[in-house]
């Protein structure tokens, strides 16, 4: 069995890289639909690879939250691919598909459709792969904080869409206390959560809804 590339150092292993010969050879269309799925035929390494590829829209994620109460904005909602895999709603952080608009655009759009917030200065916290090996969805997730007279629409999402979902704001206190007993089980959210966490701990104490300033 081959051992690890550059064990114990931080050069090449970790540096990006390609071979100049890895390249797709063909890519066919074999579903069409609003994501489509493409046969995909590459050489990698010098050996023919053959695999089915998501083509999936890219979109931004993003994760509102009140500094001062240490609330956040969250969303629950019943997705058709975790209800087939037997579960039911899930709680996520506002996100959605690009659908032309910049990543931060997208950000903003989906607060206010979703969380009926308003938002103006946003964090970038990563650009990343949602599911490298079958899909090709990126994600830009963001943090972004709101004051109460942000909260200027309902929310919920647009009717034509069918979401059905609700928004809720929870204590951040509380958004922590589920990631660590395994109750948030959506990729998107524990990264924010974790990162609003490494970046402000202070703001997962205290009783919730106190005013930070009078936090111990």
């Amino acid at each position: 069995m081959a051992g690890p590339t550059n064990s114990g150092a931080t050069g090449s292993c970790l540096a990006g890289w390609s071979r100049m010969s890895d390249e797709v050879v063909e890519a066919q269309t074999v579903h069409r639909g609003w994501f489509n799925v493409l046969r995909i035929k590459a050489r990698i390494a010098g050996e023919d690879v053959q695999q089915e590829i998501v083509e999936h829209p890219s979109g931004a994620a993003v994760l509102p939250y009140d500094p001062e109460k240490r609330m956040a904005l969250v969303i629950s909602q019943v997705r058709p691919a975790v209800l087939a895999s037997g579960e039911g709603s899930m709680i996520e952080v506002i996100a959605g598909a690009l659908d032309g608009d910049a990543p931060e655009d997208c950000a903003r759009r989906e607060a206010l459709e979703e969380g009926g917030v308003r938002l103006t200065k946003l964090e970038h916290v990563a650009h990343t792969w949602a599911t490298p090996s079958t899909s090709t969805e990126r994600v830009d997730s963001y943090l972004a904080e709101y004051q109460p007279q942000d909260l200027i629409a309902p929310g919920g999402g647009l009717d034509e869409e069918q979401e059905h979902l609700k928004v809720c704001e929870v204590p951040l206190a509380e958004l922590w206390a589920r990631a660590e007993n395994r109750q948030i089980r959506d990729a998107k959210t524990l990264l924010l959560l974790q990162a609003l966490r490494i970046r402000k701990p202070g703001l997962f104490e205290g009783d919730p809804g106190e005013p930070l300033s009078a936090a111990p």
